[in-house]
């Protein structure tokens, strides 16, 4: 039974890998930050499955930011593969507080490879690399060749963890791999993400429990996909005989007005009534243009997307309707209660 460690474990991605890695009969292991409350509900749900009851998922405490910590788990679970997921992942934030996202985002990745190195435990190890290290893009589409411009901290600390595991790799022969993904969404997005934002408000608003939505750049044109296929694509680099890194895209490019008239659409609703711009929202400097070019992992790792963005939009939108109801709230109001 191969034994896998994923890092953000408790967040969209990580829910997702889990599953499929849990599916694939691993022993999963996650890292956890100590906190006053459960940050687990991605995830409570594989305690629970009749397929997998909880027995081959282990979850420790611990924080990337803790080099000594992440060499004796290392030592103890003798992972074969590590998912590197973690990060203070929200571009506009990394603004507010960049020397924390460096910290988190980028420095995070030297510190678990240099585990690696030093436990000499011999762990493949993902780097979540991101389409936002091209920011001010230099070529349309992106490929796994063009030059990188970030544009926030965000971008410049994975830009940072990016050549660290591409140096690590050339330099002690670790198998280390960059997924350079481009933005992928799901239900289990956070609710501070632009897309989630637009979903789970559309839902609000057509069961009467909000009037208005606040964004900011309504323009910024980005390459969406379907977060449970994409970590598919995690597992496959993973597996290759030699290590690489990929660009993981749908090769389409849709704007922000374009995901606010889909979802408001699909509900019977006239976005322009109930959306005004609020400046809090805009960045300081702005990405205005993402679309990769995934031929290379089509090509190498017979991967490829499969839902539409349309389809995507709807998935995410009743999925919000569904948790909007009124008596499905009330459940989660009694289990919190």
């Amino acid at each position: 039974m191969k034994k896998a460690l994923i890092t953000g474990i408790t967040g969209q991605d990580g829910s997702y890998l889990a599953e499929l890695l849990l599916d694939k009969g691993y022993e999963v292991h996650g890292i956890i930050r100590r906190a006053s409350t459960f940050n687990t509900g991605r995830i409570d749900h594989l305690y629970t499955d009749p397929h997998i009851h909880g027995v081959r998922l282990f979850l420790h405490y611990g924080d990337i930011a803790d080099s000594t910590n992440l060499i004796k788990l290392l030592y103890h679970i003798q992972p074969e593969e590590i998912y590197h997921l973690a990060a203070q992942s929200h571009v506009r934030v990394s603004f507010d507080i960049p020397e924390y996202t460096g910290d988190v985002t980028g420095l995070s990745t030297i510190r678990i490879l240099e585990a690696i190195r030093q436990s000499q435990v011999g762990s493949r190890f993902y780097q979540a690399s991101s389409s936002e290290m091209f920011g001010k893009v230099r070529e349309v589409p992106q490929t796994e060749g063009t030059s990188f411009y970030p544009r926030s901290p965000y971008g410049a600390a994975k830009v940072y963890a990016y050549w660290a595991t591409v140096n690590y790799r050339e330099s002690y022969g670790i198998f280390a791999c960059n997924g350079i993904l481009f933005n992928h969404e799901s239900p289990r997005r956070g609710e501070t993400f632009v897309t989630r934002k637009i979903t789970r408000a559309a839902a609000r608003i057509k069961a009467g429990l909000e009037e208005k939505l606040y964004l900011g750049n309504l323009d910024a044109k980005r390459d969406w996909g379907y977060a449970k296929e994409y970590v598919e694509a995690m597992w496959l680099m993973v597996q290759q005989a030699q290590a690489d890194d990929y660009v993981i895209a749908t090769g389409e490019t849709h704007s922000v007005r374009e995901f606010l008239e889909e979802a408001f659409s699909y509900l019977g609703l006239e976005w322009q009534e109930h959306v005004e711009i609020d400046p809090k929202y805009y960045r300081p400097a702005e990405v205005d243009l993402l679309v990769g070019d995934a031929s290379k992992a089509k090509a190498n790792l017979g991967w490829q997307p499969k839902t539409t963005f349309k389809e995507l939009v709807r998935l995410m939108v009743d999925a919000d309707m569904e948790s909007e109801n009124p008596a499905n709230r009330r459940e989660q109001r009694a289990v919190v209660g």
